[in-house]
């Protein structure tokens, strides 16, 4: 008869990976065999520096925290379905997180013998375990709270993302006698040596050899190194990637990895990777911070989170990684903090919101180009309510658009000067009052309704109701529709900003104020550029698309005549996205205004080569819409 316990725990690990991909004889005898834990609050599962148990754990009801060190420095939550512990089981010696019941929980407990019985050998299963361990803390299912930017798309980056690792690693001959390498090693205090011949690896010592092999007497200090080293030695190309450097570590149960020229044991040794070096970027990435963000109960704490994600941001420039993957990231941080921000405003409100809302973002948040800390656009609508209640509803959405842009603003994110906030009257308005103002705009439009059109028609869905974002969108395409001649006034606001180079091939700086003689990139080089693609995307009839560089790119796509002036455009504008990030991370600002005496020769060419893009596309826009009539 079978056993009915294990086959409650069956139907429950079926629906958790890695335990779906099992045959079903194999789920059962899994289950048959796991051991059912009951952890009260604040008990302990592991604490850290308690040799491994042969086990690893899944959460069947409640919470595990587990903890760096002390119970103060919450690493990861782990729950229902959540694997933890597996990470210690696979490198052995003692822990390095202490795992706590945050509440009355249910854990099963199950035996290494049988995750390599059933589920290693499972190559389906056996590969999720590999990718699970090289992109998240615990081994859990993506949580799709961390939308705009899939976690997919994170993960995926982070995994692809290449490492720093020590580009000056110790080394030693392989006649070189242990003691004297073990002083090696703790002159640099590094945990491991290299042993080369012609500077090619050819095996490596680790602390743990030291301990195992001369601590206990087995083989006596004076020894040549090679009577210890571990040979052959795992070796990798430079661009190694964080996935492929922490899957090798679990197929081969090392901790480090040899650097060289070709990947081959049988080129020069340029680097040493160790886990601790994945540790480090593991703490900082982008996964990390996004799952933080969620457990913030403060926007100090949040504050904390974003000058983290600048620290990634200098990193990921460091290693060139493309700019437009770089935005995407950053600007998924920035959604996931702006989110969390009008989750606890929402508790701090003495009542639910009376009707449904959307709250949204523009400008540089809007297109998904926010890399540095700049100042807040945004906008609040509300579902439509009878006009005896509305001035209620909205004083109700006023008093939560002003707790969100408080709690934005200590994040680091300023208040916009011109006061483009939902916490404006003027800004958090009804879903009528917003068609009735955007028609209003398309159909009068004049230069400061044109102004408003190039801010707000960036706008992206943040939090709340998306269908309400997505009427707005109809609407806007509605009016276009009836008042045609909009884009050809649209046109022309695009026109404004020529190229930024004056008669004689000079930059055209600011001529009086705080920032004269200095460049503005934004106003005199980037905008063009998205005015002329924010154009020929709403000339299209595409409301899903705000990115800049996406929008060219689907325009290439639309237009393959006009493929290479798109395409220049794109490549202009991510050149100048990345040009005006370092400025800005150099200077601590916006990077908006640039001081060409501080710029070599280079960079003024690079920024100079970027300006065709603007004239080419912009004699487009005059031809197509027939502007010189209208100039």
């Amino acid at each position: 008869m079978m056993n009915t316990i294990a086959l409650r725990i069956s139907d429950f690990l079926k629906q958790y990976p890695p335990f779906n991909m099992l045959q079903q004889d194999q789920l059962l005898a899994i289950s048959g065999a796991v051991e059912v834990i009951y952890v009260e609050p604040e008990n302990f599962v592991f604490k850290t520096t308690e040799p491994v148990k042969s086990v690893f754990y899944v959460v069947r009801e409640g919470a595990i925290g587990l903890y760096r060190e002390d119970t103060q420095n919450l690493v990861d939550e782990c729950d229902e379905g959540d694997i933890f512990g597996l990470r210690a089981l696979i490198r052995q010696g003692n822990y390095k997180l202490t795992a706590k019941a945050l509440e009355e929980s249910i854990v099963y407990s199950i035996s290494s013998d049988l995750l390599e019985e059933y589920i290693t050998s499972n190559m389906e299963a056996n590969m999720f375990l590999m990718k699970s361990f090289a992109s998240n803390t615990s081994f859990r299912q993506d949580d799709t709270w961390q939308n705009p930017i899939s976690a997919t798309f994170i993960s995926d980056f982070n995994d692809a993302e290449s490492i720093t690792y020590s580009k000056n690693p110790i080394t030693c001959h392989s006649n070189t006698p242990i003691q004297e390498a073990a002083q090696t090693m703790t002159t640099n205090r590094v945990g491991s040596i290299i042993i080369t011949d012609n500077q090619k690896p050819i095996g490596i010592i680790t602390d743990k050899d030291l301990r195992v092999k001369i601590a206990t007497g087995n083989i006596r200090i004076e020894a040549p190194v090679t009577e210890i080293m571990s040979t052959p030695v795992i070796t990798y190309p430079e661009t190694i990637s964080v996935a492929e450097a922490q899957i090798a570590m679990l197929e081969h149960k090392i901790t480090h990895l040899c650097i060289t020229k070709d990947g081959t044991p049988n080129s020069a040794l340029t680097g040493i990777l160790s886990e601790h070096d994945i540790l480090v970027i593991r703490e900082n990435n982008a996964s990390i911070l996004v799952k933080e963000i969620k457990r913030c109960q403060s926007s100090v704490e949040l504050q904390q989170i974003r000058m983290r994600s600048e620290a990634l941001l200098k990193r990921y420039l460091e290693q060139d990684l493309p700019i437009n993957h770089i935005s995407k990231i950053i600007s998924a941080i920035n959604d996931n903090i702006t989110k969390q921000v009008i989750s606890l405003a929402l508790k701090d409100m003495p009542t639910k919101p009376p009707v449904d809302f959307a709250w949204m973002s523009m400008g540089s948040q809007g297109r998904h180009e926010q890399l540095l800390l700049t100042d807040q656009d945004n906008f609040l609508v509300f579902e439509d309510v009878e006009d005896a209640n509305y001035e209620t509803t909205q004083h109700y959405f006023l008093e939560f658009a002003k707790k969100i842009t408080e709690g934005l603003n200590t994040v680091g994110f300023e208040y916009c000067p011109a006061n483009m906030m939902g916490s404006n009257p003027k800004w958090c308005l009804s879903l009528s009052e917003w068609r009735s103002q955007f028609k209003r705009w398309i159909t009068h439009p004049d230069q400061d309704h044109l102004m408003l059109c190039t801010i707000f028609f960036d706008f992206a869905f943040v939090y709340g109701d998306k269908s309400l974002a997505d009427k707005l969108s109809e609407n806007i395409f509605d009016a276009i529709d009836s008042h045609d001649i909009f884009l050809n006034y649209l046109g022309l606001n695009a026109l404004n900003n020529p190229p930024p180079l004056s008669f004689f091939r000079n930059f055209l700086v600011e001529s009086s104020g705080e920032h004269k003689d200095q460049f503005d990139i934004k106003a005199r080089a980037m905008m063009p550029l998205v005015d002329a693609a924010r154009l020929l995307i709403l000339s299209k009839h595409i409301a899903s698309i705000n990115n800049t560089t996406t929008r060219y790119q689907k325009l290439m796509d639309l237009e393959p005549q006009n493929k290479d002036i798109y395409e220049a455009c794109l490549l202009s504008y991510e050149d100048l996205l990345h040009f005006r990030t370092k400025q800005g991370l150099k200077h601590s600002d916006s990077g908006r205004f640039i001081d060409l005496q501080q710029l070599s020769k280079a960079d003024r060419l690079e920024l100079k080569s970027s300006f065709k893009a603007i004239k080419s596309v912009q004699e487009l826009i005059q031809t197509r819409y027939k502007l010189s009539q209208l100039m």
